[in-house]
């Protein structure tokens, strides 16, 4: 597994370094912008994921096409979907993969679309902060094997897990969560009309898309982590939390039951029929992991679909239901 994934780095032309020793003197060489005085984590938390600042290159113009003209996407395929304002947006995670993010806008809406596939977590954010609107690059860097980004308006770094700045001039500042789903092409076409539009590539030769470069990572070990685990899960179990974040459900323990209803009266819905993006090397090959849907008083608010591993190290406090007498091998 290990072996699979350093292979990807190498062909990046990098190789990841667990040695933090000197980083901030690095850190402070290559981004003389940003204000290291200020930060709120420990800073060696923070690991090289590899890449340099955007060696995985966010989308800052992104090409649609009319979903229903797709000749491209399978249907079970996983894309992170956005309704506003009655404008539909599909954002591949075949795309997402090789991105990360795509800064972008829907309607009169700026959006940060972001994905971290070694916590499998897609997030997407309002830009908009304190009558500003950034925009969102990758540092290369990972904290508790999850996503750093950057902002090139003050070249803070965010955390993609929780929208939080953690290093820089906004430390302390947070993004707003956009409601979002992820789901399969083929439910996000039976929900919208023959507008829904469809995030392609800008070069379809820039990457291989469709392709999956952590080939077999779902279900193995964290890579690039050093945190401890989760007791009663699979650390690459995929799981659902809320926005509050006191407590997360496993995608075992849902399909068991269907749907389950919180005391807040948030219903959580498993479906059957979309594929993990990080199972098979070719994506549309995975096994089925199944959809989510969320809603409170009928319509859809923010969730999270994660791995138990990422939403343990950031919340070890909060309980994770899981089916009982599930087979852990960690």
């Amino acid at each position: 597994m290990r072996s699979i994934i350093t292979l990807f780095l190498i062909c990046l032309g990098v190789i990841a370094s667990f040695d933090v020793v000197g980083a901030e003197k690095d850190w402070r060489n290559s981004w003389p912008n940003t204000d290291f005085s200020k930060y709120n984590v420990d800073l060696s938390e923070i690991l090289s994921g590899g890449p340099t600042k955007d060696g995985i290159p966010p989308i800052d113009n992104p090409i649609f096409i009319q979903a229903s003209q797709n000749q491209v996407i399978e249907p079970n395929e996983p894309v992170i979907s956005i309704i506003h304002n009655d404008i539909a947006k599909a954002y591949p995670l075949r795309i997402m993969m090789w991105h990360e993010i795509v800064n972008d806008e829907i309607g009169d809406l700026p959006i940060a679309v972001t994905f971290c596939p070694l916590c499998n977590a897609s997030i997407v954010y309002d830009r908009r902060l304190n009558n500003e609107i950034y925009t969102f690059g990758t540092t290369g860097k990972l904290r508790h094997s999850d996503l750093i980004m950057w902002d090139r308006q003050t070249e803070s770094w965010w955390q993609q897990f929780s929208g939080e700045a953690i290093v820089g001039e906004l430390t302390g500042s947070e993004l707003t969560v956009i409601p979002s789903r992820l789901e399969s092409f083929k439910k996000f076409l039976a929900r919208t009309d023959e507008n829904a539009l469809l995030l392609v590539p800008n070069d379809q030769n820039m990457r291989p898309y469709g392709s999956n470069p952590y080939s077999r990572y779902d279900g193995g070990y964290p890579f690039l982590y050093k945190g401890d685990l989760p007791e009663n899960i699979k650390p690459l179990e995929r799981v659902v939390s809320l926005s509050d974040r006191k407590q997360a459900w496993s995608f075992s323990y849902l399909k068991e039951h269907g749907q389950i209803t919180t005391d807040e009266n948030i219903e959580i819905t498993w479906e059957a029929g979309q594929v993990s993006a990080l199972d098979t090397e070719w994506i549309p090959n995975g096994k089925d992991v199944g959809n989510i849907i969320v809603r409170q008083n009928g319509k859809d608010i923010p969730y999270f679909v994660e791995f138990a591993f990422a939403f343990y190290a950031f919340h070890p406090e909060a309980p994770i239901h899981n089916i009982e007498n599930s087979n852990i091998n960690q």
